[in-house]
């Protein structure tokens, strides 16, 4: 049994040391917002908070998150994640949605550090996490639009 602490919540998980945090999540706790994309850590589309800080579950043994705080969308929260959400609702950001959640969790961790990112680092915080739609514009839209909700 691995602890983990998922959502604020703490877990015991039996699964190999080795196993994707990614198939934990979905498989062993029933989570499936995380969603599977690439596994290789490339398309962004399992992105959770590793005690705060982006990571690609797909390639996060769950080994390495071992009594850490382990965030995934439906236990996102604060001020920068409803901003978040608000404004891909009003912009109208997604289409296939398939990407949305790991986007909005990049996007979370950059304003949680960041209230006023710029496109660049926009663009830099969202590196990685591909939108099959290409709605990139609309996502960068919706990030400046957060963090003038934030702000404001």
């Amino acid at each position: 049994m691995i602890p983990i602490i998922v959502n604020g919540t703490p877990r015991s998980v039996d699964a190999t040391p080795d196993t994707p945090l990614l198939w934990v999540l979905r498989d062993n706790l029933g989570l499936t917002g995380t969603k599977f994309g690439c596994g290789m850590a490339q398309c962004g589309a399992c992105t959770v908070h590793l005690n705060g800080a982006p990571v690609r579950a797909c390639m996060t043994p769950v080994s390495a998150a071992a009594g850490q705080k382990i965030t995934t969308i439906e236990g996102a929260q604060g001020k920068a994640v409803k901003a978040l959400q608000d404004a891909w609702v009003k912009l109208d950001v997604p289409q296939c949605g398939y990407c949305q959640s790991g986007q909005i969790m990049s996007a979370a961790a950059l304003l949680a550090g960041n209230p006023q990112p710029t496109d660049a680092d926009i663009d830099t915080a969202l590196d990685g996490n591909l939108c099959r739609c290409a709605t990139y514009q609309r996502i960068r839209a919706a990030v400046h639009q957060a963090a003038r909700t934030m702000r404001g």
